[in-house]
């Protein structure tokens, strides 16, 4: 996972560099475009076009039937029970292709993130930094410490939570940059990054782990080592938004919206049945 996450974030690297002077809008509509272009011809790849042209022809025709028939209520009700029976055949052509769509999604949605979800912290912003032990390892007996390069300073010393196999600092953000904390425990050392004065769409990484999912979701920095006495470092940046107007709105919405509508938009270009 730790390698595919490599490749597909110097991917997206490259598909941002174009727009990193140009604030956060123009990198989230190209990407918004491309994956519906994206999710355009994997349903048109692996889908029954036909299935879907008769199931949605036979919807429209239900539903003339229905209108025809109000005042036969036999009939309509007929027509209904076949516009059900066609609705559930239109579900099941369009399963597959989602499930397809899901996968490739999924990447595109944890690069997104890395790059619009969280917003680094600015100079004198303080965060919480949590470190979650492996299982076994114990937060009061375990000597943790952690040390801060110029760019950051450690406010506090460590708070330990046993029953949460937890230890805690907090950090005050000093000068802009990409900053490295540096984390002993056990005789074992770990980094985590910390990012300071950033601007959208800059990478940020709130979480570095060795668990699968959270290396799906959260990529950015290298997977913690196997047997590491570390399960987790969490940095608590605080979430972001998109300019849009005078108000802001989630890159997540923003991101749907403008996939669906290049998707609907397009999909006569490349003769897709929705």
């Amino acid at each position: 996972m730790g390698v595919l996450n490599v490749i597909l974030e110097a991917v997206f690297d490259v598909l941002f560099a174009p727009f990193r002077s140009l604030g956060p809008w123009p990198g989230m509509i190209f990407i918004s475009l491309a994956t519906g272009i994206l999710m355009l011809l994997i349903f048109k790849k692996t889908s029954n076009q036909e299935g879907i042209k008769r199931a949605k022809n036979q919807i429209k025709a239900r539903l003339l039937e229905i209108r025809l028939f109000k005042n036969d209520t036999s009939g309509a009700f007929r027509a209904q029970g076949a516009m059900l029976g066609a609705n559930f055949r239109y579900m099941g052509h369009a399963l597959r292709p989602m499930l397809v769509m899901f996968i490739p999604v999924l990447f595109v949605l944890a690069q997104l993130n890395l790059r619009y979800g969280a917003a680094a912290l600015q100079p004198g912003d303080q965060a919480l930094v949590k470190v979650i032990l492996a299982e076994g390892v114990s937060a009061d007996e375990s000597a943790a410490s952690l040390q801060a390069p110029a760019g950051l300073v450690i406010e506090t010393p460590p708070l330990r939570i046993e029953e949460e196999g937890e230890v805690d600092w907090r950090i005050r953000a000093g000068s802009p940059g990409l900053h490295r904390l540096t984390l002993t425990v056990g005789g074992e050392t770990v980094e985590k990054l910390v990012a300071v004065g950033e601007e959208m769409p800059a990478k940020v990484s709130p979480l570095r782990s060795r668990k699968f999912f959270d290396l799906v979701l959260y990529p950015g920095e290298k997977p913690l080592p196997k047997g590491s006495p570390v399960s987790k470092i969490k940095i608590d940046f605080a979430s972001r938004n998109l300019p849009l107007f005078g108000g802001s709105v989630n890159w997540l919405i923003a991101f749907f919206v403008l996939s669906l509508v290049f998707g609907f938009g397009l999909k006569g270009v490349f003769k897709v049945e929705i």
